[in-house]
């Protein structure tokens, strides 16, 4: 009898604690299967909610111009760029710097006509001195090896979307779709989590007149008088509760984001009316096939300073891109360091065709239908710029919570499985 009653005590809490043995499955196994995609998530998000701010201390040298004097203008930089190593092309030009800071071009192989292939330059970013013109550094963002100071940053940030999966069989995008897929999986196990936080209805609970606060209240506290594993089940729970409309929100957008075009946009495009943009409408072509501009960045950018007058837009042209890749000029209208404006957003673009020069597209933060505002959201929401420096601190404190509720997870089961594993023996 004394064997007896521990494992009928035993058998009673687990029933209170899942209320549902089918879902409290599903959520175990949901969640040992991305623990550990959430845990590399959930360090480098909270890292890199940070990215601009590190990038500059670690990188004083690439982000500060030592120059002084009047900015030369961007567009001849550019050319010297291509200059200097005729393997490249520019395809980003900052057309102001910050305050004592320098410039930072992106650039990509040309076409090689002896191979057909695209040269591998081995760097993709310049960063100039806007006064004197003289290159103070290159660095390949986002590169796998070597890490350095210079590509530390960029490093956790594809590891934070990508995971530096390779391509294979000419496709790039595995690590984006895994990340997708356990993002659409933690998006449901938000619901199954919260929902086997409850209290199940208790003949004994309603004798003795407890309500349903007075029942659920345990679950949103954390009693660190108990044992390790209480501890550890309490921050497990209690976490996920404190933070579930955040964590909920961070997992959505993380699905909105990596299957945006796969799934997220079609879907959208099916249930609303979504304004398609430039890019919604044009397949990509060929890494190594790239669509060869017409029309140049001067071309450019004098239509869309005209086009900006005519619409009444007061900020200056602040950058300008070309996207070989789909054959289309972006230029955005900001003052220097404006580019994260508008609530996390981005500033207003017009689009051109690169080989037309017609005008193909336009974005203006927050303006369009209820299904535009909800897809430009996406971004801001899951950064937290969409508040400002408080939303990217909880968006910080969300990424430690994020490998916290990761740990946690795989320590209850692993304890639940040693005593499954002990029972049996015995």
């Amino acid at each position: 009898m004394a064997g007896f009653l521990p494992r009928t005590r035993t058998r009673t809490r687990a029933r209170r604690a899942w209320p549902s043995p089918a879902l409290g499955f599903v959520h175990r196994w949901v969640g040992l299967f991305i623990a550990g995609f959430l845990f590399i998530s959930g360090v480098t998000g909270a890292v890199i909610s940070w990215d601009h701010e590190l990038d500059d201390l670690l990188n004083p040298h690439l982000m500060y111009a030592q120059g002084k004097g009047p900015a030369l203008p961007a567009l001849d930089l550019a050319r010297r760029i291509e200059a200097r190593d005729p393997r490249v092309q520019v395809t980003y030009v900052p057309l102001h710097a910050e305050p004592g800071g320098t410039l930072g071009f992106s650039v990509e192989g040309r076409r090689d006509p002896k191979t057909g292939k695209l040269f591998e330059p081995g760097y993709n970013q310049v960063f100039v001195d806007p006064a004197t013109g003289l290159e103070q550094g290159r660095r390949n963002w986002g590169a796998v090896w070597p890490i350095t100071a210079e590509t530390f940053v960029s490093f956790l940030y594809v590891l934070h979307y990508s995971l530096h999966i390779p391509a294979m069989w000419g496709i790039d995008r595995w690590g984006v779709w895994l990340l997708g897929v356990v993002a659409v999986l933690w998006t449901l196990d938000c619901f199954i989590g919260f929902y086997l936080t409850l209290p199940v209805r208790s003949a004994v609970a309603q004798k003795a007149g407890r309500g349903f606060w007075s029942r659920w209240k345990p679950a949103w506290l954390i009693k660190t008088s108990a044992s390790a594993y209480r501890i550890n089940f309490d921050i497990h729970r209690a976490f996920g509760l404190w933070l579930w409309g955040v964590l909920f929100t961070v997992a959505f957008t993380a699905f909105s984001l990596n299957l945006y075009s796969e799934v997220f946009y079609p879907v959208m495009s099916r249930v609303s009316q979504v304004t398609p943009g430039p890019f919604d409408l044009r397949k990509p072509a060929d890494r190594n096939s790239p669509i060869q501009a017409l029309k140049t960045y001067d071309q450019v950018l004098a239509t869309a300073a005209a086009e900006a007058r005519r619409r009444g837009w007061r900020a200056p042209a602040g950058g300008v891109f070309y996207s070989p890749e789909y054959g289309i000029y972006g230029v955005a209208f900001h003052d220097p360091g404006g580019d994260h404006g508008a609530a996390g957003v981005g500033p207003p673009y017009l689009y051109y065709d690169g080989r037309t020069g017609q005008l193909v597209g336009q974005r203006q933060p927050w303006v369009g239908a209820a299904a535009d505002i909800f897809v430009q959201a996406q971004f801001p929401l899951h950064s937290g710029r969409i508040l400002g420096l408080p939303g990217r601190i909880l968006i910080s404190a969300t990424g430690l919570v994020v490998a916290a509720l990761s740990v946690t997870g795989v320590v209850i089961w692993w304890r639940k499985r040693k005593a499954r594993v002990a029972r049996r023996s015995r």
